[in-house]
């Protein structure tokens, strides 16, 4: 592809025979969702919805390097420095909308998540009915790193991981290959990438998930498991400051990996991170595990960390955050309550 694309070719939206047929084209980008192509994604799960000629819905993206990188934060950052609070609200509600649409969607709902996965793409991707990761795929929450917490509906999954396995992926921000992508709970199946295009013409051929399977492998055993005993000692702390103690006397790569992640993050993203993730645990639907992830991007320009994370992470790149509050010490307990509390009449409805 040459040249930059419009909004309309950002979204690749057509039906193919019984399939609806959504491709994320912005691969120079990363395929980053942008708010247009949220909305017009939704507009178009709805229309479809309710189509009886259309039986299965197939998400992929263009390029061998993405799925999508996140959300495009950048008109985010620029209304949230003028003061405009109201446009980055408006865009979490409907991003937050179109994420339960896809996990309460009444058809088949198949993600092909090969390639970089991340933030907001997971949000349209790992809430679907059917998950299929390649070997490309580099899956990750690493929200806290720019003053957020997990969200996208993304501290349900991470609540109903196995262990504690999910305050460890939430918090530092860790990348999944395939494997642990689907020991996580973010995905199904594996599927070599190279299979990859096969599979989507015979998911088109015959409308069915049950396709897949005929395509499906075990993918080469990631890290998770192999971890999972010292990440349920360490992550089962009660606070982020004993997890970060408990790093320290560790030896171990991953240990290693998990504290340089710990440690570029906000320390109030990763406290509010590990309360969300911890009560979404007895969660049962993505409408509460969003009203809560909700009440604390509501909050995150003006009270939060958000603005710097993103100006150290994408705007100057210096990856030098300045947060307001640098240290664990900094925080009360009473901050963190603040953040995550209810909104009253700025609740989230879906």
């Amino acid at each position: 592809m040459t040249g930059g694309t419009t909004p309309d070719e950002d979204l690749l939206i057509r039906t193919q025979g019984r399939v609806g047929r959504l491709t994320l084209n912005r691969p120079k980008a990363l395929n980053a969702l942008t708010y247009a192509m949220a909305l017009r994604m939704e507009e178009a799960l709805r229309a479809w919805q309710n189509d009886p000629t259309v039986e299965l819905v197939l998400i992929d993206a263009a390029g061998d390097k993405a799925f999508c990188a996140g959300g495009d934060i950048r008109d985010l950052y620029d209304t949230g420095r003028s003061g405009d609070f109201e446009f980055g609200r408006r865009f979490w509600a409907d991003e937050y909308r179109l994420n339960a649409l896809i996990k309460t969607y009444p058809k088949p709902f198949v993600a092909i998540m090969d390639g970089i996965t991340m933030g907001g793409g997971v949000g349209i991707s790992a809430h679907g009915s059917l998950r299929i990761v390649g070997d490309r795929t580099l899956l990750a929450m690493p929200e806290c790193s720019i003053g957020l917490i997990p969200d996208v509906g993304g501290t349900l999954i991470l609540g109903h991981a196995p262990g504690h396995i999910g305050e460890y992926v939430g918090l530092t921000g860790a990348r999944l290959g395939p494997a642990d992508a689907i020991y996580a709970g973010f995905a199904d199946l594996y599927v070599p990438s190279g299979r990859l295009e096969a599979l989507k013409a015979a998911l088109v051929d015959q409308a069915t998930p049950k396709a897949a399977e005929a395509f499906a492998e075990d993918p080469a055993q990631g890290e998770l498991q192999v971890n999972r005993q010292a990440i349920d000692a360490v992550f089962s702390a009660p606070h982020v400051p004993d997890i970060i103690a408990s790093l320290h006397r560790l030896e171990a790569p991953w240990a290693e990996k998990a504290l340089k992640g710990l440690n570029a993050a906000a320390p109030l993203a990763l406290a509010c991170g590990l309360e969300a993730i911890r009560a979404a645990r007895s969660m049962t639907s993505i409408a509460e595990a969003l009203a809560q992830e909700y009440r604390f991007v509501w909050r995150a320009m003006e009270e939060g960390e958000f603005l710097e994370g993103i100006r150290a992470a994408v705007i100057d790149k210096d990856r030098t955050p300045h947060w307001a509050r640098p240290t664990f010490e900094d925080l009360q307990p009473a901050d963190i309550k603040a953040m995550l509390a209810p909104l009253g009449p700025n609740e989230l409805a879906l």
